[in-house]
């Protein structure tokens, strides 16, 4: 049986537009790509401003919130994915926000390190 490969271009995000319920995203070719806000949890933990706050990469085909430490891609909304994070990590990252800690990465790991040295 023969296997069908099929290359698609995945247009680039033009410009993002985020509400209380939703983010959408406009591409390059005219589309406008609507999904629902709670399948990203940082974005829903988000104050309007942290929300309003990103950038785009690689012609538009990645979106960075660097306040948020939070990264999609225009690939995966388009394909429907919800956010992959685990119930572990967006824990800690939401007790760090909660906290006013910082929330990139190498700031939680390195929070936990502290943590686990004190008691």
């Amino acid at each position: 049986m023969a296997t069908l490969t099929v290359e698609v271009e995945v247009p680039g995000a033009v410009s993002l537009d985020l509400t209380e319920e939703a983010l959408s995203a406009n591409l390059s070719d005219g589309r406008k790509i609507t999904v629902p806000l709670e399948w990203y949890p940082r974005l829903v933990h988000a104050t309007h401003d942290e929300r309003v706050k990103y950038e785009l990469y690689g012609e538009g085909q990645y979106i960075h919130w660097p306040d948020l430490n939070e990264d999609l891609t225009v690939e995966g909304l388009i394909a429907g994915k919800k956010s992959g994070e685990g119930a572990d990590s967006f824990r800690r990252w939401l007790e760090a926000k909660q906290a006013g800690r910082p929330l990139t990465l190498d700031a939680l790991m390195e929070y936990e390190r502290s943590q686990t040295k004190d008691n």
